[in-house]
């Protein structure tokens, strides 16, 4: 008899691999960086914006060609999608092969939507002295709210 083989590979109710939602969360970080939609990135690389969801999650794995696709969208080389420096901050100390739980990358305040959106509306304004004077400011309340009295 000629048993059928499978290939090894997730079963359906198995959790994402660290790696997918890595990927997933690089994915949304960018496509918010660039202020599109779900829809508007599904669009352009021919997917439904569930299924952009399903990869931004991590519940779906991404394929080689498809990945190529989303950087040429994102405009960002296939590396970012694996990279662990945060594009905000400075390189961050190589782990090695250890990975990171997937609760870290949603406690990430870099990965929030309320962080990109800050983050957008900063560089928008023109004024350079403006902006600089409300970084001073966010950097003051920020120090202020550090010091044990301040609470």
């Amino acid at each position: 008899m000629h048993q059928q083989t499978r290939r090894p590979g997730r079963q359906k109710a198995d959790k994402p691999s660290p790696i997918d939602i890595h990927v997933g969360s690089r994915v949304r970080l960018r496509r918010n960086m660039l202020g599109l939609s779900q829809e508007k990135l599904g669009g352009a690389i021919g997917l439904t914006f569930q299924q952009v969801q399903k990869y931004e999650r991590g519940a779906n794995r991404i394929g080689a060609s498809r990945l190529h696709d989303l950087s040429q969208v994102l405009d960002v080389p296939v590396s970012f999608f694996f990279d662990d420096t945060d594009p905000v901050r400075a390189p961050a100390i190589p782990a090695g092969f250890a990975e990171p739980a997937a609760e870290a990358f949603d406690a990430d305040p870099l990965r929030r939507r309320e962080t990109v959106e800050l983050v957008n509306a900063y560089y928008r304004i023109d004024d350079p002295a403006l902006r600089r004077r409300l970084f001073e400011l966010a950097r003051a309340l920020a120090v202020g709210a550090e010091r044990p009295e301040a609470k």
